[in-house]
């Protein structure tokens, strides 16, 4: 397997829409990942909090990962941790993805004993910021 990375992505609203949920079935269907286990976890308007696998909601079946392809790796100390993440009346979807792009790099790696060791997701929002830091140096 080659790298992964767990993935929490939020929603300002209680129940996935048919919108978020075409949006998500491209992280299936792009090619450069596979998806090796999603979990849904919800904040209740109220507090409350629950969490679901993606393949038992019945609109979302088979959006985020291809039918019997998932390992149950996503557990609920990931839907506690995700759930910290939510103001009430929101929801999350949890991916762990494998980045197949990566994937023959690692195998070509450990064929030599060597292995990725570590990596570093950086935000959307951090990238912007850097690169909006970087033309205005260059503007000068």
């Amino acid at each position: 397997m080659g790298p992964a990375e767990l993935i929490v992505l939020t929603f300002p609203y209680e129940a996935i829409t048919a919108e978020a949920a075409r949006a998500l079935g491209a992280l299936r269907t792009a090619g450069d990942i596979r998806v090796v286990d999603s979990l849904v976890v919800t904040r209740r308007a109220d507090g409350a909090v629950d969490y679901t696998e993606v393949g038992e909601v019945e609109h979302l079946g088979g959006v985020v990962a291809a039918g019997g392809d998932q390992l149950p790796l996503i557990g609920p100390a990931d839907a506690e941790e995700a759930a910290r993440l939510l103001e009430p009346g929101s929801v999350a979807v949890l991916v762990l993805i494998e980045h197949l792009w990566a994937r023959s790099a690692a195998e070509a790696l450990g064929a030599v004993g060597g292995r990725i060791a570590s990596g570093v997701r950086i935000s959307p929002e951090r990238i912007d910021e850097a690169v909006r830091a970087a033309r205005a140096r260059s503007a000068r």
